[in-house]
């Protein structure tokens, strides 16, 4: 079967450096690349950059988005538009291999709604998938770090909430005690799993799905009072921050974080911290591995800062 691919958020962080990789991924033979647009001046860039056929889609009417399928005869979507990473805390190791993780996400129920409702939404992708016919995969962001390499937005979502609320106040402020650790990944080796989920598809390989085709991009975990630290380092180096001492956060500085952020106060710890133990394993199945260690994050954070600074 040859395939025509539709890959979204063609200017976003994710979706853009995976088209910047593209050429250079020697992907097996497919019959055309699409890619979602919102203006003329996208639409010029992903054909230009990335020899992509443009296609404007109102993602509000079902109607439409059938349409824009069908008729394209697309069999490989890639939705990469504002991914918000499931955060649900367990007390032992959660790996994306887990085959409790369907059921886990579909009885979920916890302070953050946006979150419940991110688990829930994959439950019902599942699920739709299914009934038609269509196999799903559930690719699952953490921190990703690192410049993004496409024409749009280059920097992340969980490193630019830190930085951008620590700007705001002077000083970095956590939402956690000091054993609270996420899974980390550089967005080299997050594109990566991406390619390899897709070289595969392409190959005809029989890859996980479904239920059980949870992938999850990580080299590790990390401990975010250890990534504040290094943060606030370049921070004050920089003249942002009034001193590098980390600052647990009371209400009145919840609230204020919460302004900067555009955000419910209720959610800020979900937004700049949390307890993470989800665990990759999927992806070294189809022989998918980190380049960059964890530690990598501490080692590049004074970059990372200076990025989002510059971009936000």
């Amino acid at each position: 079967m040859s395939h025509n691919i539709l890959i979204t958020g063609a200017s976003g962080y994710l979706g853009g450096t995976l088209l910047t990789r593209w050429k250079e991924a020697n992907l097996p033979p497919y019959n055309k690349l699409y890619a979602l647009i919102r203006t003329e001046e996208q639409a010029n860039a992903v054909q230009t950059l990335y020899n992509a056929e443009p296609v404007q889609i109102d993602l509000r009417s079902d109607v439409d988005i059938e349409q824009a399928i069908i008729s394209r005869d697309i069999s490989i979507i890639y939705y990469l538009i504002d991914p918000l990473e499931d955060r649900i805390p367990r007390p032992h190791v959660l790996l994306d291999t887990d085959e409790e993780l369907y059921d886990l996400l579909k009885d979920v129920d916890g302070p953050q709604p946006l979150l419940v409702q991110a688990g829930k939404r994959n439950v019902q992708v599942i699920d739709d998938g299914a009934s038609f016919g269509v196999r799903s995969y559930i690719f699952a962001p953490c921190i990703v770090y690192g410049k993004g390499q496409g024409f749009g937005n280059p920097i992340s979502i969980q490193t630019v909430a830190v930085i951008r609320a620590a700007k705001k106040m002077r000083k970095i402020y956590t939402v956690d005690d000091s054993s609270a650790r996420w899974p980390v990944c550089h967005i080299d080796d997050n594109t990566t799993l991406f390619l390899s989920i897709l070289r595969d598809i392409l190959s005809g390989q029989n890859l996980s799905h479904g239920k059980n085709g949870f992938y999850l991009a990580s080299s590790g975990l990390v401990k975010w009072h250890d990534l504040y630290r290094v943060f606030s380092k370049r921070l004050l180096e920089r003249g942002v921050i009034d001193d590098d001492t980390i600052t647990p956060a009371d209400d009145a500085a919840l609230e204020e974080i919460a302004t900067v952020l555009r955000r419910r106060k209720s959610f800020v710890p979900a937004e700049i911290g949390g307890r993470c133990t989800f665990t990759a394993a999927r992806g070294h199945a189809i022989g998918w591995k980190a380049e960059h260690p964890p530690e990598h994050i501490f080692e590049t954070a004074g970059e990372e800062v200076d990025l989002v600074l510059q971009h936000s």
